[in-house]
């Protein structure tokens, strides 16, 4: 190749944006004539304190790095090119620049990642026999792929790179990349397929004054209420209305028809407190659903989309037989949420070991256990619960009511993919690692606490089923794990989710103080969870939503400072909807973005998110006064 020290000779034979990277290179180039040995020896000595440069930002926390020390790092590496491009160090130097780029396109501004691909093609052209080119070639497509959400320009250059270096040892991951974006490209045909496909059968059956139908009736039981849930074939208006003599509710769906497959049709529950669910067309164009109750307080309804629903929640007055009918009935209708197994404890012992296991030791033929003495666990001390955020003390608080079983949500599942990033990672298979990874962190770190699960594998459970399952259970929280979406490809950050309804408060300091032995939970006091259920439980929400975005949104802005904390909102999300315990949602970053999908491929991203959601949760638990205390899981509680 030939290299000169004459500019005009370098910038001819390069173009587009090569040539770009070039007159930025050469820009500043030293004056004064210099033999060629002094300036490869300068071009050394510039590259060694370039990489000690480095290697002092390197070295501090990410949050406290500037743009201007990465810009300063730049051009500190870019010397030694305007020094001589002829020292042995240049390539390194050009590699460092685009490097160095690269990092401030993730920590500070998209647009520095076409500076990571100009340098990176600058390499490519001055030193074409370099051991970085392969590297150099593959990272301008992982950056036009997963970055710039440029699929179409990493194709091409996935291909040239296996033309270019069909021995190399990246080939295989190039080709699986090529393999990425041909899927994604057609999952976007049929995702669009699908769409435009739905809205014209909307609009044939429109145009043909067709009107869509009451597909199905489907139910289930909890202690304290039944859940309705009327598939629908389309969205349509509806009025409900309660009606006494005898006390019933009917759902009026306008502009519909009934499915054959209903007609004549009614359901038995004979729960306690609603006996009966009816359905046939009351008059033209309307059907008439009618809940025939029996002892029912109050309840609630709400329609959801894809695919659309009507869900209604019937709240009653649970008596010890309803309660019996209503485990039964739940056992066969709504499957079981799933909990992790616990590890088997070593017991605590009255000696100098007692941090350690019991040993085994085997000789010929058989085997002994060392023999020690066990000693009943001793209970941490009381702490009294704290204030919420706002100074006020809630009837959970104050009432030492402790967090016994936790819910932990894994979004969407089976064929509901949820969001599907930009390079094919799909929110149902992140949400369900991020979920046992919280349930294993909890598990290991806070023994007292119960962990269960919506769906441990690539299961459907369908939104409305979640919470009935934390109730089921008698949970005392509920997390539900999420990724965001957004149109806006730049879209960043974190943001937590609790449903919110009409709140009270009450000051009861003294009986916070009063009550901080108890070691009751939640789902143990009947009377007391109805009114968290209703009102309490809002409070209690927002501030473990609070807590929760605190910590994650925190910990995770130590690896991007771009990651914005959206803050806390309250917003009627389906999954939270019937909960009878705190429960929230966190959306953990937008998989929409190029870069935060890149991050959340990660294993050790993953652990950063994982150790956020948990710090949340466990600060919570502090205010409340820890957690419930549990003999049979805890070994040694002093440890």
């Amino acid at each position: 190749m030939r290299r000169g020290s004459q500019k005009p000779d370098v910038i001819s034979r390069v173009g587009g944006a090569v040539a770009v990277a070039a007159l930025v290179l050469l820009s500043a180039a030293p004056a004064g004539a210099q033999s060629l040995a002094q300036k490869k020896s300068s071009a050394k000595a510039q590259y060694e304190r370039a990489d000690k440069l480095r290697t002092g930002l390197q070295g501090k926390p990410q949050k406290d790095r500037t743009l201007r020390e990465y810009q300063q790092l730049v051009t500190a590496f870019r010397r030694v090119y305007l020094i001589t491009p002829h020292a042995a160090e240049v390539p390194d130097a050009l590699r460092a620049v685009a490097e160095t780029y690269q990092e401030m396109g993730r920590q500070f501004d998209p647009k520095y990642y076409q500076s990571a691909i100009d340098a990176y093609q600058f390499l490519l052209h001055e030193y074409p026999a370099s051991r970085h080119r392969t590297d150099a070639l593959f990272t301008i497509a992982q950056i036009q792929q997963s970055d710039l959400d440029e699929p179409e320009a990493a194709e091409l250059t996935y291909q040239e790179y296996i033309k270019r270096f069909p021995r190399s040892s990246r080939a295989e991951q190039a080709k699986r990349a090529l393999a990425d974006i041909a899927a994604d490209r057609e999952a976007k045909k049929k995702a669009a397929a699908s769409a435009a496909a739905t809205a014209a059968a909307a609009a044939e059956r429109a145009q043909q004054g067709k009107t869509p139908q009451v597909l199905n009736i489907r139910f289930w039981n909890a202690e304290d209420y039944t859940r309705v849930v009327v598939d629908l074939e389309d969205a349509m208006e509806w009025r409900a209305e309660r009606i006494s003599n005898p006390d019933r509710i009917y759902f009026d769906l306008h502009k519909a028809r009934l499915s054959s497959t209903l007609a004549g049709k009614s359901f038995a529950v004979g729960n306690g407190f609603l006996k009966m669910i009816r359905v046939a067309p009351n008059q033209v164009g309307v059907v008439r659903v009618v809940l025939d109750l029996e002892k029912v307080k109050d309840y609630s309804v709400f329609m959801l989309p894809n695919p659309y629903r009507l869900v209604v929640d019937v709240y009653g007055e649970p008596t010890t037989t309803t309660r019996a009918a209503n485990t039964e009935k739940s056992k066969a209708e709504t499957p079981a949420p799933t909990k992790k197994a616990e590890p088997e404890k070593t017991p605590a012992v009255e000696t100098a070991e007692a941090e350690k296991p019991a040993k085994t030791t085997t000789g010929k033929g058989k085997s002994a256990k060392t023999e020690v003495a066990s000693a009943e666990p001793t209970p941490p001390p009381p702490t009294p619960a704290q204030p919420k955020s706002d100074g006020t003390h809630s009837l959970t608080r104050a009432l030492g009511l402790k967090i016994g079983r936790v819910v932990i949500d894994a979004g969407h599942g089976g064929h509901d993919t949820g969001t599907i990033g930009p390079t094919g990672l799909m929110e149902k298979d992140l949400c369900l690692d991020l979920a046992l990874r919280l349930g294993k962190m909890i598990q290991e770190k806070l023994p007292g606490v119960e962990v269960y699960y919506t769906r441990e594998d690539d299961t459907f459970v369908p939104l409305e089923n979640r919470t009935a399952l934390a109730n089921q259970v008698g949970a005392d929280m509920f997390i539900s794990i999420h990724a965001n979406s957004s149109r806006d490809r730049s879209a960043r950050g974190i943001e937590t989710y609790y449903l919110s309804f009409t709140t009270s408060e009450d000051a009861l300091e003294v009986a916070a103080r009063e009550n901080a032995t108890s070691q009751s939970s939640i789902h143990e006091l009947q009377d007391i969870l109805k009114q968290i259920a209703r009102n309490e439980k809002v409070e209690e929400s927002r501030e473990l939503a609070q807590q929760v975005q605190g910590a994650l949104s925190g910990r995770m802005q130590r690896v991007s400072r771009n990651l914005k904390d959206r803050g806390v909102k309250k917003a009627p999300f389906v999954v939270l909807i019937g909960a009878n315990m705190p429960s929230v949602l966190t959306e953990i970053s937008f998989l929409s973005n190029p870069t935060d999908e890149a991050m959340l491929k990660r294993a050790e991203h993953r652990d950063w998110v994982v150790q956020g959601i948990y710090n949340g949760v466990e600060s919570y638990l502090t205010s409340l006064g820890t957690v419930a205390y549990n003999p049979s899981k805890v070994s040694n509680p002093n440890r």
